[in-house]
């Protein structure tokens, strides 16, 4: 692989996994599986193995995962690093664990124990009584302190029979399926929002700032590992284990002692067995050395100890039999084709819904309406269909291929060239609504202040609008708006009303942008608009005389011309002339003698006189086309400080370069006082 090729992919790599990182231990929200997310790590392991001269003390690889969050609650220093575990995917991987430990040390005892996938929390005790809760945080610095959300944790043990001066111990905070599918009806009873899985309910609650919730919600804990303690010697963990029995303390149970690699994988074997029936959630199994002393000789990394993995199982896979696939509209009109299926119990919830993403996936699966397909959802995040089993495919089954027409609207469908997703472009189909009118009102369009996120659904859900047509017939229904407090009292609803009538008189420029043509934005809009003249020659020209706007390709003036054939969009586009719209574009006569009429600049850097918009308006007004990339057509770069990739293009290509005083002076204007 090229130098440069691994740099981009290792930059791409961590720069992935920091953002699930922060996803997963910060936000309780991870987007995908933890089986996705390790082998998503274990590249970026693997291209650095092979490239060591590029690891950087900040990679993923080389940190604990997470940050500590100070809206939870006070941070407090972590007496021992929490440390993550090093992740094996194989068999291979954990032969070989074991016999390197065991010619490292000699004889050894390992345990092998269940993985719970939780919240990792260290309870701490003094002279036998719990008086601190600390989460992961950082994993070696810090946590946040959770003291009193333990405290109504019933596993959480307040008073040791025995009484070490000292004594911290390493648990998982986790949710049985049980309490899961308890709060996720509370929840849906208060209207308020289910969680996503056990993981991340657990995770979320023990962050509750009021610990009334945290009871309620009915938590538990697994402890397994001791931290550290003092007065009392202890010398491995199933000694360690012993003493937390004998203390009332939960420890993981079914664990095993194993002496070989043999014995250990049938141990790991044992608990990938029974994992479909525990009520709670576990992501792998752990192997560890049992002695203490062991460990001390065997250390470990910044981020990993050495005397412990952690085997990651495979995603456990259902097959089902695949009833329809069912389509839905997002906002931007992006079509997403859904499997429904049998209901399966995957991880202890069932499932019966799983993304097919689009037509390419549907086709590299070769997916039917009546296959029977196979289902995993590791991680217990979002269910996935990863196959077909073409044995038990029907006779006469058909490619499934998405219709040509959008599911909510009716209106034609439309996929970009070489891109996977098809598209509903009409600006008034229901399922699009809100955004098309948010984006219609927003800053770089209409600027309608007083409409936006807040207002704009309440006016759909009343009624009152329908189209973005609708915007401009509100001043009619005055009394209504006021009755339903829809903009609040009188003085802001006619505020808002009062900006709605003054934003008639924008430039069809900004109407344009707010048409939501695909692929046309507000330069794209404003080339358009001073290229003929307004938006009725606009929809009147062909395909080709689109392609002849600078910068206006074939791809964007299909869509412009797609737009403007469209009957529904003609009749709103009438609706908006008839409400005094403003349709024409100000005509601008320009000395043909200026340097600046009809020449293309670009802005880089920072000016000291001028914002770029001022700058811009300052050329626009004397008949120069501003554009935001440099290209062999451009004339002219006006350079600020810290100008950046746009001077170096510039230079090669060998364009006029002009600096802040030369723009003034090719201006014919004052400089700024």
């Amino acid at each position: 692989m090229e130098i440069s090729k691994v740099k981009a992919e290792l930059s791409r790599l961590r720069k992935e996994i920091k953002r699930h990182n922060k996803k997963y231990y910060e936000l309780d929200a991870p987007e995908i599986s933890d089986y996705e997310y390790d082998k998503l790590f274990q590249q970026l392991k693997d291209l650095e193995t092979a490239y060591p001269e590029f690891i950087t003390p900040t990679s993923p690889t080389q940190t604990v995962g997470g940050s500590a969050r100070r809206e939870a609650g006070k941070l407090v220093p972590h007496d021992v690093p929490m440390l993550s575990l090093q992740d094996v995917f194989n068999r291979e991987d954990v032969e070989n664990f074991v016999n390197d430990t065991i010619e490292k040390l000699g004889a050894v005892e390992f345990v092998v124990e269940e993985k719970i996938d939780g919240l990792s929390l260290a309870l701490r005790y003094a002279d036998g009584k719990f008086y601190q809760a600390v989460t992961r945080g950082d994993g070696i610095n810090q946590g946040e302190d959770v003291t009193e959300n333990a405290r109504v944790i019933a596993d959480v043990v307040q008073n040791l029979v025995d009484a070490p001066k000292y004594f911290e111990i390493r648990g998982e905070v986790y949710m049985t399926h049980k309490n899961f599918s308890m709060t996720n009806a509370r929840q849906d009873k208060l209207g308020l929002k289910t969680f996503a899985n056990p993981r991340n309910c657990a995770a979320g609650t023990l962050r509750q700032l009021d610990s009334r919730i945290v009871k309620e919600r009915r938590l538990s804990m697994f402890v397994f590992n001791l931290q550290k303690i003092d007065g009392v010697e202890i010398t491995s963990h199933t000694d360690a284990y012993d003493f937390m029995i004998r203390n009332g303390i939960k420890i993981i149970h079914g664990y095993a002692v194993c002496k070989n690699f043999d014995e250990v994988w049938r141990a790991i074997e044992d608990i990938g067995k029974r994992r479909e029936n525990l009520d709670y959630d576990i992501d792998g199994a752990v192997i560890k050395v049992n002695s203490f002393a062991q460990r001390e000789i065997l250390g470990a990394t910044s981020k990993f100890p050495r005397w412990a993995v952690a085997y990651k199982y495979p995603p456990t896979e259902r097959e089902t039999i695949l009833r329809k696939i069912e389509l839905s509209v997002g906002r931007t009109g992006r079509i997403t084709p859904t499997a429904i299926f049998d209901a399966v119990n995957l991880n202890g919830t069932k499932v019966e819904r799983a993304t097919l993403h689009n037509q390419d996936f549907i086709d590299a699966l070769d997916i039917r309406i009546g296959d029977t397909i196979k289902v995993y959802k590791s991680g217990e995040i979002i269910p996935r269909v990863s196959g077909v089993v073409i044995s038990k495919r029907p006779e006469n089954s058909a490619p499934y291929k998405i219709p040509d027409t959008c599911p909510v609207c009716n209106h034609k469908l439309e996929r970009e060239e070489d891109a996977a997703d098809f598209r509903c472009v009409n600006m008034n189909c229901p399922a699009q609504l809100e955004n098309h009118l948010l984006n219609f009102v927003g800053r770089s369009a209409m600027d309608i202040k007083g409409l936006g996120e807040t207002s704009i659904p309440k006016l759909i859900a009343e009624g009152f609008i329908k189209t973005v047509a609708d915007i401009y017939k509100l001043k009619n229904f005055r009394d209504e708006l006021l009755a339903k407090k829809i903009f609040g009292l009188e003085k802001n609803t006619d505020k808002i009303l009062a900006a709605i009538e003054d934003s008639k008189k924008n430039s069809p420029a900004k109407l344009l942008t707010g048409l939501g043509i695909f692929s046309v934005g507000s330069a794209a809009a404003r080339d358009l608009v001073q290229h003929f003249g307004g938006l009725d020659e606009l929809s009147k020209a062909t395909l080709e005389e689109l392609q002849q706007v600078l910068d206006i390709g074939e791809i964007t003036a299909r869509h412009v011309k797609d737009f403007f054939d469209d009957a529904e969009n003609i009749k709103i586009l009438d609706e908006l002339r008839d409400s005094g719209l403003n349709f024409v574009a100000e005509k601008k006569i320009f000395d043909e003698d200026s340097p600046i009429a009809g020449k293309i600049f670009v802005l880089t850097g920072t000016l000291a006189n001028y914002t770029r918009d001022e700058a811009a308006k300052i050329l626009e007004e004397r008949g120069g086309i501003v554009k935001s990339s440099v290209g062999k057509k451009t004339d002219y770069v006006i350079v600020g400080e810290n100008a950046g990739s746009k001077l170096t293009k510039a230079q090669a290509l060998g364009i006029k370069i002009l600096s802040e005083n030369e723009f003034e002076k090719l201006s014919a204007i004052r400089k700024r006082k």
